[in-house]
């Protein structure tokens, strides 16, 4: 059983597998830091100043009572909160991560398409006297010795 493990763990296609996950975290980190860092405190200044980490509703209110000023002195205070700003910060994340893996597929798919249009040309002609197949180049079949044009 540890041979097989070890047989696949070692193949590519899981080592490929691994690698992509690491970077594939790293990835959501730099994005995760895009979105709370770049992107949300412009978008609050516009909407008025509006911190989205701290927009949240208060369930149940802990000890001592509230109204809350962010949603860390909620957290605090034990206070049981819906964080609907942690889950607006969560969309624009998925739709950056989500945008951003559309245009790598979109490349790829468009160097595949590209490969696919370069056709090599061709080496080969077929002699129109006896149909075998000679080099293109050829001014005589080798088959049936007709002089080709």
């Amino acid at each position: 059983m540890l041979q097989e493990f070890k047989e696949f763990a070692l193949r590519g296609n899981a080592v490929d597998m691994a690698v992509g996950i690491i970077i594939g975290a790293a990835f959501g980190a730099i994005v995760q830091s895009i979105v709370n860092d770049l992107v949300m405190p412009p978008l609050g200044l516009l909407l008025g100043n509006a911190d989205f980490t701290d927009l949240f509703l208060v369930l149940q209110s802990g000890d001592p009572a509230g109204p809350y000023p962010t949603l860390a002195a909620a957290k605090e205070a034990g206070a049981v909160t819906l964080n609907y700003g942690l889950f607006i910060n969560t969309i624009v994340s998925f739709l950056i991560i989500s945008f951003s893996i559309f245009l790598v597929i979109r490349q790829m798919n468009r160097l595949q398409r590209s490969k696919a249009d370069e056709t090599p040309a061709p080496t080969t002609k077929n002699c129109p006297e006896c149909l075998s197949e000679i080099p293109i180049g050829a001014k005589r079949c080798a088959h049936c010795t007709t002089v080709l044009e």
